[in-house]
């Protein structure tokens, strides 16, 4: 069991910490103090979701979606990723330090979770990490250290989300500035247009 769990824990960390539109999501809220829990719980349930999808047998399944409509999933992923760089760089454009952001209008609990549920389930990489890949290694082991490679897995997830964002949101104080926070939005907005590429290079658009 203990084996499973921190297999489960190491490998899951391993693919969860790479640079992505979900994390740069997570982190951006972290930084803004804008629904912080919600957001951490909703990506680390989402995870813990689809993880227990993937070692319940079920990957065999979602992966023949996703190979039948890549391009078109990739592609609606991809003009999400370009729409939401381009808002950030509008921001920089005007020049809004944290503060005014903070001080602005409220975004909804209920737009910040839909954008949060796009950048999870629209993306086909979280369902051949999550679902895939760790379902698939899951199969080695018997029932019960399944069971443990799973919840190990999950665990990662929730240090993952709740370090990201609550690290983050503690950060905030140190990146007040309207230069501080150009900087910020220019590194999030460059590594969503990376992503957004990499995702029209999956569709195989160019």
């Amino acid at each position: 069991m203990v084996i499973g769990f921190f297999s489960g824990l190491t490998l899951g960390l391993s693919l969860i910490i790479a640079i992505g539109a979900q994390n740069v999501f997570v982190l951006r809220q972290g930084l803004l103090g804008k629904h912080v829990l919600p957001v951490a719980l909703f990506c680390s349930f989402s995870d813990a979701l689809l993880i227990f999808i993937g070692i319940s047998g079920a990957n065999k399944f979602l992966t023949d979606i996703v190979q039948k409509y890549s391009t078109e999933i990739f592609l609606a992923v991809a003009v999400w990723l370009f729409f939401y760089a381009l808002i950030r760089f509008i921001d920089v454009y005007r020049g809004y330090g944290l503060d005014h952001l903070i001080k602005g209008p409220k975004t909804k609990l209920s737009t910040t979770l839909m954008s949060a549920a796009v950048l999870t389930f629209a993306n086909p990489h979280v369902y051949l990490d999550t679902v895939v890949l760790l379902g698939s290694i899951s199969m080695k082991f018997e029932s019960s250290m399944r069971m443990a490679f799973g919840l190990g897995a999950t665990t990662a997830s929730f240090l993952f989300f709740f370090g990201l964002a609550y690290g983050a949101n503690l950060m905030a104080p140190k990146v007040q500035s309207p230069a501080a926070w150009r900087y910020i939005n220019i590194g999030v907005g460059f590594i969503l247009l990376m992503v957004a590429v990499w995702m029209l290079q999956e569709a195989k658009i160019f």
